[in-house]
């Protein structure tokens, strides 16, 4: 978990840290399935560097933008938005 108050500067320090830590390898290529939550609205960007860092999932609390859903999509992404407790949209990939 990492935080700053801009949320791309956010994501930025999670896939760094993975990336100095040497028991992880990015991307990420091991049977675990890595998630990017984020407590705003998901990019375009975000969409990129998650498909990037080899995560499976991005999860906004809030809506994400029509190129984060395309590029999610073109990427085999599961991008979530409004996520409200047990609650949530799935905007990518179009069928679950």
């Amino acid at each position: 978990m990492r935080e700053d108050v801009g949320r791309h500067n956010a994501v930025d320090k999670v896939i760094g840290s993975m990336l100095l830590d040497p028991a992880q390898t990015l991307p990420a290529e091991s049977d675990e399935q890595f998630g990017l939550f984020v407590s705003g609205r998901a990019s375009i960007e975000m969409v990129q560097k998650a498909w990037a860092g080899g995560f499976s999932a991005v999860v906004a609390v809030s809506a994400p933008t029509a190129l984060a859903v395309d590029a999610a999509r073109r990427a085999n992404l599961m991008l979530a938005g409004f996520v409200r407790g047990t609650r949530f949209n799935v905007y990518a990939p179009e069928r679950l």
